[in-house]
């Protein structure tokens, strides 16, 4: 691949710059839509015009500004005329502006927006645009016939293309009678049906003179026509809405007469160009399969046949080596992995289960006789030994080493305060109860 050539930033900022000034669309702009970002300043002013979706940064030099009689207010709407230019230093593209406006003045203006938005919104200026032939026979031309358009049409086309067929009709262009004219020509044109294309043209003016080429019932019966229409209305920066609703807007009529039809001397000379590398393309190309055919002719395809399959065969043979070797390996793997669940098989048998779970059985059924044995022996012991604890604390054991207690009407006594004499006491002793009276009480001193 060539080694690419790399730019500098100034470069192509120059290039892009200089595209800017050199389209003519951007020579002369037409733009609407809202303050933005003003703040007044000495010398030059410097802001925004933007609309719903977009913005643009404009500047209006101190002259232009001077000339103002109204004042510029931070969101007015505005109508406003001047050329899209490109700033170097920062690479960004505004807008200067030559004459400014509030919006809402000029009816006429005002109409034109509001015809084109309804009929934008209609289709009629996206539709899809019909294709101009290549090499027209008949083209009807609707202008005036004493005007300086037509001159420049047939001038410019029969030097070009002095085989084709122009025939004018002629049209009132401006006026009252100019809508009526435009329309009854246009459908003249559709109904004979023998024409390639129509141009439909007139010199420059001011909004009012170009107004017949704005009104609805033209627009219309151009959107019907069954022939491609080029539209040259006006001067380059006049834009009508014929010229959006046509399938081709030409800026002057010269460049409508040049769109309509190819240069005749270059058609000869591309024929005849072409005709040279047909020629020669037929007869490099008739070498190069002459050669191919003696060269296939002494291939060995055609001596020796045999060779054309030698090498499939070898192939086959190949494959079927593979194929032999793969088909082994797999069932020896196969072998192995039947040997390996037959092992596992053989493990897992439930008789070998089962007799291992027996004899765990038994060793269990050993170890709990065991551990009740030990339990219940060890709750004997601790049994007879609490016994013996009990036996030492009970009053019967007390009693035989000699004590008694003392009870009346089933309430033992525990003091001499508790009875009284005649009262008849039981006396309890170890092997039986003696009743006895009290005659005398006697309180114990403490103190002795």
């Amino acid at each position: 691949m060539a080694e690419q050539e790399y730019l500098t930033v100034t470069a192509l900022t120059k290039y892009i710059k200089r595209k800017f000034d050199a389209d003519p669309y951007l020579e002369r702009v037409y733009l609407t839509g809202e303050v933005s970002n003003y703040r007044k300043r000495p010398n030059h002013q410097y802001f925004n015009i933007k609309d719903e979706k977009a913005v643009i940064s404009a500047v209006m030099y101190k002259r232009e500004f001077s000339r103002l009689k109204f004042n510029l207010e931070d969101g007015m709407k505005v109508l406003l005329v001047g050329r899209i230019n490109v700033y170097e230093p920062s690479g960004s593209y505004n807008i200067i502006i030559e004459h400014i406006e509030p919006d809402g003045v000029g009816a006429l203006y005002q109409a034109y927006v509001e015809l084109r938005e309804r009929l934008s919104k209609e289709g009629l200026f996206t539709r899809p645009k019909k294709q101009l032939p290549r090499y027209p026979k008949r083209i009807a031309v609707l202008t005036s016939p004493s005007g300086a358009v037509i001159r420049d049409i047939m001038t410019t086309i029969n030097r070009r293309y002095p085989i084709v067929q122009i025939e004018l009709y002629p049209t009132v262009v401006q006026g009252k009678d100019s809508v009526q004219s435009i329309v009854t020509n246009l459908k003249r044109v559709n109904e004979k049906a023998d024409y390639d294309l129509v141009i439909m043209g007139r010199g420059g003016g001011s909004i009012e003179d170009l107004w017949s080429f704005n009104e609805e019932a033209v627009i219309r019966q151009i959107v019907d026509m069954t022939i491609p229409v080029i539209s040259s209305v006006g001067h380059e920066t006049d834009t009508t809405l014929s010229d959006l609703a046509a399938d081709v807007r030409a800026a002057t009529p010269t460049a409508a007469a040049e769109l309509s039809v190819p240069v005749l001397t270059e058609l000869l000379l591309t024929i005849n160009k072409e005709e040279q590398r047909l020629y020669q393309a037929i007869r490099n190309k008739v070498a190069v399969r002459r050669e191919t055919l003696n060269r296939m002719m002494q291939s060995y395809i055609f001596r020796q046949p045999k060779r054309l399959y030698e090498g499939h065969l070898m192939k086959v043979d190949q494959y079927t080596s593979r194929i032999q070797y793969a088909f082994s390996k797999q069932f020896e793997k196969e072998r192995h992995a039947h040997s390996r669940l037959e092992l596992q098989l053989h493990s897992m048998n439930p008789i070998n289960q089962v007799m291992t779970l027996q004899k765990e059985w038994q060793s269990l059924d050993q170890t709990l006789t065991t551990a009740m044995r030990d339990y219940l022996k060890n709750k004997n012991q601790k049994l007879a030994h609490t016994m013996a604890s009990l036996d030492l604390l009970s009053p019967l054991k007390i009693m035989n080493r000699g004590y008694a207690y003392v009870s009346f009407e089933d309430r033992i006594l525990k003091s001499v305060t508790d009875v009284s004499p005649g009262q008849v006491l039981a006396v309890h002793l170890a092997d039986g109860i003696v009743t006895t009276q009290v005659k005398e009480i006697k309180e114990q001193n403490n103190e002795d």
